[in-house]
């Protein structure tokens, strides 16, 4: 049978700092080949062993230096057609809440980062399915608490 593959290899994380009016989400400026010049979220390939959440945690502290103080999943995952791998890639996306005064620390893939409104980050982001995972995290986790069933351990 004849078909494209789906693979779910990579993880997705979205910072929150503050709430309501004040809560501003966390975009990174791309500074590897791979998406070179936009602005994207942290995100990352899971390693062997490791639950999909704890890649997050990972993702999160490897790219930005922050610690989430609490971690959602964010009930949504982004697909789309990954031209390099001949794929349907599914990424599972979470909700990090961190500290309002939390210090980013970049790593190399990110030349830049800057904390925004949603609105002000939606309009930044390039891709169609990101734009529309931001709108429903700001709809599910900054415009009303976020189910509790979707807490993840730290």
């Amino acid at each position: 049978m004849h078909g494209i593959p789906t693979r779910c290899t990579l993880v997705s994380v979205i910072p929150i700092r503050g709430g309501g009016d004040n809560a501003r989400t966390l975009l990174l400026h791309r500074a590897k080949a791979h998406l070179h010049g936009l602005w994207t979220y942290a995100a990352g390939h899971l390693e062997a062993g490791e639950k999909a959440w704890q890649a997050a945690v990972r993702e999160l502290a490897e790219e930005t230096g922050l610690r989430p103080t609490a971690l959602y999943s964010a009930d949504q995952c982004e697909t789309y057609y990954d031209v390099r791998e001949e794929c349907i890639a599914v990424v599972p996306a979470f909700v990090a809440y961190v500290e309002a005064d939390a210090i980013v620390r970049l790593d190399d893939e990110h030349d830049d980062h800057v904390w925004l409104p949603f609105p002000e980050a939606i309009a930044s982001l390039p891709f169609g399915g990101q734009r529309t995972l931001y709108a429903h995290v700001h709809r599910e986790f900054v415009l009303r608490p976020p189910a509790p069933a979707l807490r993840m351990p730290l």
